[in-house]
């Protein structure tokens, strides 16, 4: 039940030709964030609910990696048409966004995030009985497509929530679930795997019993975040209260119709894209990194089952390396917290989203030493398995310390149009994690280890200076656009 007692203001306007006079609902974000909602630190509770939500379908998109050599021999299918089980989930987190991002932005977060774990839930388990390779592809990329919800959504609905001064912990929390989920999700599926009496239906039936729990608790306790979305619903009652059927607020004054909801806001996240390039260079920076994640589905087993002999459920040990890293990069994000509170009053509460940017800076050198160093250490199975595993440590910290202030700045920079942005980076960077994994095995089985990692490498050396750059001019560059406008 909505419970806010937010601080309102009325005005009054006269509406085409019947010149009728109206009373609209004002808020102001706020007012919104010191109603009894965030008083009572509900918004723990929600990001909770966000967070673990998050991890369910990230978790979900690498669990069926350890089935693709059963599929193969399941169905008869090469390498690379098995590995469309990963390739095409991670695709439905491209496509989802643009549906989403836009659809919140009219309707609030709770409706989206709740209709899209419902359908995580019921494509998860439609996948687990699937008769067929086509049907197993078909119901994979549905589950990813509703699946994004979470990822789209968690974004815009912590900048709902908090102010400039308190997003930054929650937000490194987030992207700590987003990486979290497709690390653990390779041992997990690889003991499934081994164990003949569960077997890799089972990668499908689990996020399917986990989607089902966190659709109950979102359902009953995830609150409205979105403040015109708010104001309506106060409006609503102070109609049902005061009988005055002219109180509104200005949400329900936009009228929507196929076209409109297509122009303005299902191509938003991709106009931006073209039109803007602080949002496009922090895609790209999102995107190679968000790549390289599920690329590692293909080079760790290349690494520690191929060039080891380790059995799939200890061959995906060594990504827990990553998630230290990732830990580790967490906690030197949150770590810059105190001094971006300093920045933001000594520039008088106005908060510069280039705050969010300097650690990625050493994150991205880490990242790119950490690559040379899994391709250098892993390419001899005479190396000990924890030279390689230790790389992990670099590429996690790089993980997060990458993605996060492209997040974060993205968030920061948007304003009102941070569901979209953050639609747009979703896309993106899921359509990176999608490609990697196809071109992966030709890469890895023609360059070899050391060489498909130096390729790599030289890579993110490139995008060291994007973090840099934006610091230094990404203000100049945004007084230009129309971003945050």
């Amino acid at each position: 039940m909505w419970t806010s007692t937010a601080p309102m203001t009325l005005s009054t306007h006269s509406t085409g030709r019947k010149r009728r006079s109206m009373c609209a609902v004002h808020g102001s974000p706020n007012s919104i964030r010191k109603t009894n909602l965030w008083l009572h630190n509900l918004r723990v509770y929600i990001c909770a609910i966000l967070g673990i939500s998050t991890m369910i379908v990230a978790f979900a998109s690498s669990i069926f990696a350890p089935a693709i050599p059963v599929v193969m021999l399941l169905y008869g299918v090469s390498k690379e048409v098995a590995t469309l089980g990963v390739s095409l989930y991670v695709f439905g987190f491209a496509a989802g966004p643009l549906v989403f991002g836009p659809f919140s932005e009219l309707k609030g977060r709770y409706i989206p995030l709740v209709l899209s774990m419902f359908g995580f839930t019921i494509f998860s388990f439609a996948t687990a009985v699937s008769k067929d390779v086509q049907s197993l592809f078909i119901l994979r990329f549905f589950t990813g497509f509703f699946g994004s919800g979470p990822l789209t959504l968690a974004g815009p609905a912590f900048a709902d929530m908090f102010s400039p001064q308190q997003r930054g912990v929650p937000i490194v929390m987030f992207c700590l679930m987003v990486f979290i989920g497709p690390l653990a999700g390779p041992f997990t599926g690889g003991f499934i795997i081994m164990n003949h009496s569960l077997g890799w239906r089972w990668t499908a039936y689990i996020p399917g019993i986990l989607g089902a729990a966190a659709l109950v608790v979102m359902t009953l306790f995830l609150e409205e975040t979105f403040q015109p979305v708010i104001l309506t619903r106060k409006a609503e009652h102070l109609r049902r209260e005061t009988g005055d059927w002219s109180l509104h607020s200005e949400q329900e004054e936009i009228h929507l119709d196929l076209r409109s909801i297509i122009r303005d806001n299902l191509s938003l996240p991709l106009k931006m894209l073209v039109k803007e390039p602080i949002v496009l260079c922090m895609c790209i920076f999102g995107a190679f990194v968000y790549g390289l994640l599920y690329l590692f589905l293909t080079a760790y087993p290349y690494v520690f089952q191929i060039k080891r002999g380790m059995n799939p459920g200890v061959g995906g040990l060594p990504y827990i390396g990553v998630i230290i890293g990732t830990l580790f990069g967490a906690a030197a994000t949150a770590a810059t917290q105190p001094w971006v509170l300093r920045k933001l009053k000594q520039n008088n509460g106005e908060m510069m989203p280039e705050w969010r940017l300097p650690v990625a800076i050493p994150g991205a050198v880490l990242f790119t030493g950490g690559l040379f160093w899994l391709g250098w250490s892993g390419y001899k199975g005479n190396i000990h398995w924890i030279v390689p595993t230790a790389s992990g440590l670099f590429t996690g910290f790089g993980l997060l310390t990458m993605f996060l202030p492209s997040l974060a700045y993205l968030v920061e920079a948007s304003g009102d149009k941070s569901a979209s942005a953050i639609a747009a980076h979703t896309f993106l960077r899921s359509a990176a994690g999608g490609a990697f994994p196809l071109f992966a095995t030709q890469m890895f089985d023609g360059l070899g280890v050391e060489w498909a990692c130096t390729l790599l490498g030289c890579v993110g050396a490139l995008l060291i200076p994007i973090p840099l750059l934006l610091y230094i001019f990404g203000a100049r560059i945004r007084a230009r656009s129309g971003l945050s406008a």
